[in-house]
């Protein structure tokens, strides 16, 4: 072999893993060492060290292993793309860290009689991870409907938004919920009185951070309430069957 091999354990060693899991990725097929003629251990080389990287690097991303091996064996524009794009996840996921980070040292200090905050800082974090439970629960179903652009838009007029706007956002949202489990409960007809009056509820509530949306828009979004399972158990835990009810209220209301 070649200067710059190394053997299993110098390898694990190097890349802050253990000989087990360089093993089990060699029983998977996503690792293949040569082997030394004479004493046949194992050997990495430049080539084993920068596919070691790349598996160590999907699986930090949460890739799970039996979908290791098709982006190591894509194309390297398809790979970069997927590093790309959870790139962008990672950006996010530290911004949120840092916002909530730096709201609870804000509060402690507050606690501890030290310098005021102010009420749009007690805030601030939590709009972040708000942003963040958003964009991983719907983020995926948003940017396949509206693009990316609409989607980053949205999460950042959360962000941006001042206390008196965020508290009435979150507010016209409980309202909404409250009064979607009235109008199912009490058997009420979407296309009546009670469906107008969400429909509107629920543009308002829009607005906030979709500004420019459409009738059709509002529509299609609706759609995605009862066809996409996770919008469906976020409206139905209101009551059983409220996503479809708002669905019908906004296709005959939404203008």
């Amino acid at each position: 072999m070649g200067e710059g091999a190394y053997r299993i354990g110098e390898l694990a060693r190097l890349a802050g893993t253990t000989v087990r899991a360089l093993r089990f990725y060699e029983e998977r097929g996503l690792l293949s060492p040569a082997r030394d003629a004479q004493s046949a251990y194992r050997r990495y080389g430049p080539a084993e060290v920068d596919r070691l990287q790349e598996i160590l690097l999907l699986r930090s991303l949460g890739v799970a292993v039996r979908d290791v091996a098709p982006l190591l064996s894509c194309s390297p524009e398809e790979r970069r793309a997927a590093f790309s794009a959870h790139l962008l996840g990672l950006r996010a996921e530290r911004e949120r860290l840092d916002a909530l980070i730096e709201t609870v040292e804000r509060t402690l200090d507050h606690e501890e009689g030290g310098r005021p905050m102010t009420d749009e800082e007690k805030f601030e974090g939590l709009k972040h991870q708000l942003v963040e439970d958003n964009e991983r629960r719907f983020g995926a179903e948003v940017r396949e409907r509206f693009g990316d652009e609409a989607a980053e838009k949205g999460g950042g007029r959360v962000r941006d938004m001042g206390q008196e706007d965020y508290r009435r956002w979150r507010g016209l949202e409980g309202r909404i919920l409250d009064e979607l489990a009235c109008a199912v409960r009490d058997g009420a007809d979407p296309a009546g009185e009670a469906g107008a009056r969400l429909c509107e509820l629920h543009r308002d509530w829009l607005g906030f951070t979709w500004p420019s949306c459409s009738a059709e828009a509002h529509r299609g979004l609706a759609e995605s309430y009862v066809a996409d399972e996770r919008f469906r158990a976020y409206y139905d835990r209101a009551a059983d069957g409220a996503a479809t009810w708002l669905r019908d209220a906004i296709r005959a209301h939404a203008r």
